[in-house]
C-alpha cells in the first residue's frame, strides 16, 4: 500500500489508455507526423541508427513510454534526465538554411511531444477504446507532466483538445514532407529486416504502417502526396483492428518486453491492472 505508484498512479486515464495494443499502432503515426517538420526529423536522421537498428529503437522508444508511466517516481525522473542528456549533447543542420542548431530546441521537442501525444490519443480512441470528451481532455493535460520530463515547460504544452487543434493549425505553415520525411516514410513502410521474415513484414507490418498513416490528418496525406481511404472506412478499419487486438489476452500481451505493467501490478497490487472498464467511473 505505501508503494511509489509513480507519476502518474493507477487511476489516471493515462495509466489505462497506455496499456492498450493500439498504442503500437499510434507509435508508428506518430513517426509519421514527426517526420513533416524538417528540423524535427533531419535532427532524427543526423543522429539516429533508426535504419539499422529500426527495432531497437522501437522497443526503446516503449520502454520510456513504459518506464514513465507505470515506473516509479524515481525511475520516470531518471528516464527523463538521460533523455534531457542525451538531446542536450546532439545537433542538426537546418536543411534549408545551414543553420546549425540543438535537438533539445523548445519548438522540437513540442512538436515530438504533440505528435506522439496525440496520436496516442487519437488511434486508441477511434479505434473503440471508451473515452469521453472530458477524459481525453485529462488525458492531455496529464501529459504535461511527461512534456517536463523531457525538457518542456508545462505552462506552454497544450493541456485539452482544444488547446492541442490550435497547435496544429498554427504549425502547418511549417511542414513539409521533404527529402526527410520520404526517407522516414520509406523505412516505415520497408523496414530492414531478416530476409526470412520479409513474406511476414509485407503480411503483417505493412497493415500496422498502411493503417497508421491512413489515421493521420488530411493536411498530412496531402503534404505526402499520397491518399488514404475515406474517413469512415479507416475508422472501421482502426475499430476491427483494435478489437482483434484486445482479444489476446492482456497477460500475454504484457510479457512482451518491457513488461513494465506487470512490474507495477507486482509493486502496487490487482488494483493497478489498466483496463478500459476504469475509465468509465
Amino acid at each position: 500500500m505505501d508503494a511509489d505508484a509513480g507519476l502518474f498512479t493507477p487511476d489516471s486515464v493515462t495509466w489505462q489508455v497506455h496499456g492498450d495494443p493500439m498504442m503500437w499502432v499510434a507509435g508508428v503515426r506518430a513517426l509519421y507526423l514527426q517526420a513533416l517538420h524538417p528540423r524535427a526529423v533531419r535532427g532524427v536522421l543526423e543522429n539516429s541508427d533508426f535504419r539499422r537498428d529500426a527495432w531497437g529503437r522501437l522497443l526503446r522508444t516503449a520502454d520510456f513510454v513504459g518506464a514513465t508511466t507505470y515506473g516509479t517516481s524515481e525511475a520516470a525522473e531518471r528516464a527523463g534526465a538521460r533523455v534531457r542528456k542525451i538531446h542536450s549533447m546532439l545537433g542538426a543542420t537546418d536543411p534549408d538554411t545551414g543553420e546549425r542548431y540543438g535537438v533539445d530546441e523548445p519548438e522540437l521537442l513540442l512538436w515530438v511531444h504533440c505528435a506522439e501525444i496525440d496520436s496516442y490519443l487519437h488511434v486508441v480512441r477511434r479505434s473503440g477504446f471508451p473515452l469521453t470528451d472530458a477524459q481525453a481532455d485529462r488525458y492531455l493535460a496529464e501529459h504535461r507532466v511527461s512534456a517536463r520530463l523531457v525538457g518542456l515547460d508545462p505552462a506552454v504544452v497544450p493541456g485539452d483538445r482544444e488547446e492541442m487543434a490550435a497547435y496544429f493549425e498554427k504549425m502547418r505553415p511549417r511542414l513539409a514532407a521533404g527529402a526527410d520525411a520520404r526517407v522516414v516514410d520509406d523505412f516505415l513502410l520497408r523496414p530492414p529486416t531478416h530476409p526470412l521474415l520479409i513474406p511476414a513484414r509485407e503480411v503483417l507490418w505493412r497493415r500496422v504502417a498502411r493503417l497508421a498513416y491512413a489515421s493521420l490528418p488530411p493536411y498530412a496525406h496531402e503534404l505526402y502526396g499520397r491518399p488514404a481511404p475515406e474517413p469512415a472506412v479507416v475508422t472501421r478499419r482502426l475499430r476491427a483492428t483494435g478489437s482483434l487486438l484486445r482479444c489476446v489476452p492482456a497477460r500475454l500481451r504484457w510479457q512482451l518486453p518491457p513488461r513494465h505493467i506487470l512490474r507495477a501490478m507486482a509493486r502496487l497490487g490487482p488494483h493497478a491492472r489498466p483496463a478500459p472498464y476504469r475509465t468509465r467511473r
